[in-house]
């Protein structure tokens, strides 16, 4: 078998490594990138503030959880050759209810945010150029030119920079506010804090360790960088585990800041991203001007990434969404394929454009696509309002809610296709997956109901 490496100079997929290797890493550091943003770090910190160490341990589990996630995503992708889409559409028409309704008004909502995210430390650093919506504005065009004219390949190297500027920021601020090792190594222990609401919390925090819809992305982007069938499975898994260390690394980096530098001080921070604006004005007293603006270099590293990263990878989602939410005879494309033990292969029993899905993704042609733009201008455009009248109670809610419910969606509809002949014998769940797989489950569900809990209904309606 050829040692070959991905599509990034043909624009084709490519065959398979005898072995995995690092030199093949790159969708694990483009998931890692997007899925931790600056809401991740701000709760890690609060987390590092209220409790010092102790839920060091819950940090590490929400890494652990995630793996299993994307991994899944990605056996999916590779073992089955067939997109995450097609799978969801063999499980019934409620499932492309479900995202459209999630795409239209999550992506909405979020577009705003990641620009408003994106443009906080610029301002920060820049306080005399423009106001705080303008910067939001020239954020999401940058954005929008950026992955418009780009390919994968480019996508993932400017993500790499960025990743390693994350990187470098957090682990000198770590290693700055000079961590107390031997507490550190007591918070790996499992034990909840003693006070109210503590199990809550510690789920959140588990939860909340760079899980977004990237989790589902990260199968697209597998193919996106040439890798299309089984043979990429250990290289898969090695770029996932990759992937999943990073956030790791980011995560317990800012829990350490949290729990030495305000944790000690007993200084409280504000939830969401101008936490981290405040984190820089302590910087600033306790280290100086220029530890200060190296963080918000980071902190703009770390929000941009998740920008460009959603308005790449939803919108390659959004492409196959159209491309497989064609109807023929009122049935949806998905549901023509037939299970892979009720036939001798796929290609047997529907079309090649059904089941080229995930070579469609790996030549790049999802990414030249109308749909792959029109989300993007969704993503960029009408957002932009919300910049300047603010964002609506309403939609808010019903935002928080669609937010809430994916990853359930997501874990509970993995176990359903990896436990089924739709997936080939020897790729199904095996008892650890199951078992991660429905911990997520749990987990998320469990995080979803306090969300919608959580909600004021009462002014609502």
């Amino acid at each position: 078998m050829a040692d070959t490496t991905d599509n990034t100079a043909t624009g084709k997929s490519t065959s398979a490594p005898r072995k995995s290797s690092w030199k093949y890493i790159g969708p694990g550091i483009v998931v890692a990138a997007t899925g931790v943003g600056a809401g991740d770090l701000v709760a890690t910190l609060i987390a590092g503030s209220n409790f010092g160490y102790t839920l060091l341990w819950a940090a590490v589990i929400g890494c652990l959880v995630k793996i299993s996630l994307a991994e899944a995503a990605g056996r999916w992708h590779l073992s089955t050759g067939r997109t995450l889409f097609d799978g969801w559409a063999s499980l019934g028409r409620w499932t492309m209810w479900f995202f459209a309704v999630y795409a239209v008004i999550w992506g909405f909502v979020y577009g705003a945010a990641a620009m408003s995210s994106s443009a906080l430390p610029l301002q920060a650093l820049f306080p005399d150029v423009m106001d705080l919506k303008w910067w939001g504005i020239l954020c999401g065009l940058a954005g929008l030119v950026f992955v418009w004219f780009n390919k994968y390949a480019v996508f993932e190297k400017v993500m790499t920079v960025l990743v390693g500027v994350m990187f470098v920021v957090t682990v000198y601020l770590a290693i700055r506010v000079t961590p107390n090792l031997p507490d550190a190594f007591a918070g790996l222990l499992p034990v909840l804090p003693d006070e109210k609401d503590s199990i809550l919390n510690t789920l959140g925090l588990i939860g909340g360790v760079g899980g977004t819809i990237t989790l589902a992305a990260y199968g697209y982007w597998v193919n996106a960088k040439g890798w299309t069938d089984a043979g990429w499975m250990k290289v898969m898994r090695l770029d996932n585990r990759v992937a999943y260390a990073t956030t790791g690394i980011f995560v317990i980096a800012m829990l350490f800041v949290g729990a030495e530098l305000l944790h000690s001080a007993n200084i409280a921070i504000a939830s969401g991203d101008k936490g981290l604006i405040q984190l820089g004005d302590i910087l600033e007293d306790e280290y100086g001007s220029a530890t200060a603006k190296f963080f918000l270099i980071g902190f703009f590293a770390t929000s941009y990434t998740s920008l460009i990263g959603v308005w790449h990878g939803v919108s390659l989602m959004f492409a196959d969404f159209v491309a497989r939410y064609g109807t023929r005879g009122g049935e949806l494309k998905g549901e023509e394929v037939a299970s892979v033990e009720e036939v001798a292969s796929v290609e047997e029993v529907a079309s090649v454009e059904e089941v080229a899905s995930v070579e469609e993704v790996a030549s790049g042609e999802r990414e030249r696509s109308w749909p792959f733009r029109a989300y993007l201008l969704w993503l960029t455009f009408p957002p932009m309002v919300l910049l300047f009248q603010g964002e609506p109670f309403r939609l808010i809610i019903i935002y928080g809610v669609l937010g809430a419910a994916f990853l359930p969606f997501l874990a509970l509809t993995l176990i359903w296709l990896l436990n089924s002949d739709r997936t080939p014998r020897e790729w199904r769940n095996g008892p650890l997956s199951n078992v991660m797989l429905a911990v997520a489950g749990v987990l998320f569900v469990v995080l979803c109901v306090k969300q919608i809990w959580d909600q004021p209904w009462a002014e609502f309606f």
